[in-house]
């Protein structure tokens, strides 16, 4: 195995360390971090970096702490997060989605990323409280897309409010392509805003499938408001195997589990 693999691998494995010993106490000082894994105290301040910008942990002075269950991460700084992880699940997930069909897409990051692989497809109606996947499908000759009403979040493109409820709950579409900011350990959904929460659980309401496309670090965070949970959903797409329990309610629950390069069916 070549070095540069090896050290990223041991990174990666101190990394799920980390998360885990803070999930279980709430805080744990720098220094106690580097004791426990031997190694300098820098390192552990770059890997707590790399864990805070990935939204799985929190940077605190001297220490490190649960990210926060009331504000998500600036928009532009998701954007660039897991951005190959993002990219691998938006392949597999467009594979699933056939021509000549019709979508709902929510608002996220990784939804964008679904639908930047879209443009490969023929035929397809869109539905979208997602003003910046409206504006990359928008010019596709062979697509329709249909902006649901409301108040446009300046944060992040994203269409809220009673209205655009109301305007999504007259559709019923194939799929529903949804993303989520977290999935807490008994599989229930997670968000940050109440009202992109009542948009995303009318999406589900309203489709015939629900993929919901969610990276490894989601299953970390544990954002405070109910979106439902991934009982409801038709299929998982994830880039790493979910924890235990939650792939006991995948089984239970019959939802299909697509990773890259791999297939469960459950």
């Amino acid at each position: 195995m070549p070095v540069s693999d090896s050290k990223s691998r041991t990174a990666e494995s101190r990394h799920s360390a980390i998360v885990s010993l803070v999930r279980q106490q709430g805080f744990v000082p720098i220094a106690k971090l580097a004791e426990q894994f031997d190694v300098t105290e820098q390192t552990i301040r770059r890997d707590v970096a790399y864990l805070s910008d990935a939204g799985e942990v929190s940077r605190y002075h001297g220490g490190v702490g649960i990210p926060s269950s009331v504000e998500n991460i600036e928009y532009s700084a998701r954007k660039g997060l897991n951005l190959n992880e993002k990219k691998q699940l938006a392949q597999v997930v467009s594979k699933h989605i056939a021509p000549h069909s019709s979508l709902f897409i929510n608002i996220g990051t990784t939804t964008e990323t679904v639908a930047y692989e879209l443009l490969q497809h023929e035929d397809l109606r869109f539905i979208t409280n997602n003003l910046n996947v409206a504006t990359l499908l928008c010019n596709h000759s062979d697509f329709e897309v249909v902006v649901a009403g409301g108040s446009v979040r300046n944060r992040d493109g994203g269409i809220v409010g009673q209205s655009a409820n109301e305007m999504i709950a007259q559709f019923r579409v194939d799929y529903a392509v949804i993303g989520i900011s977290g999935i807490d350990e008994d599989g229930t959904l997670l968000d940050y805003d109440h009202d992109e929460v009542r948009a995303t659980q009318t999406i589900i309401k309203n489709a015939r499938q629900v993929f919901l496309v969610a990276d490894h670090t989601k299953f970390s965070r544990r954002p405070m408001v109910r979106a439902g949970s991934i009982a409801q959903v038709s299929a998982l797409f994830t880039d790493r195997m979910p924890p235990d329990p939650i792939r006991k309610i995948l089984t239970e629950h019959k939802v299909k589990l697509y990773m890259p390069e791999k297939e469960l069916t459950n």
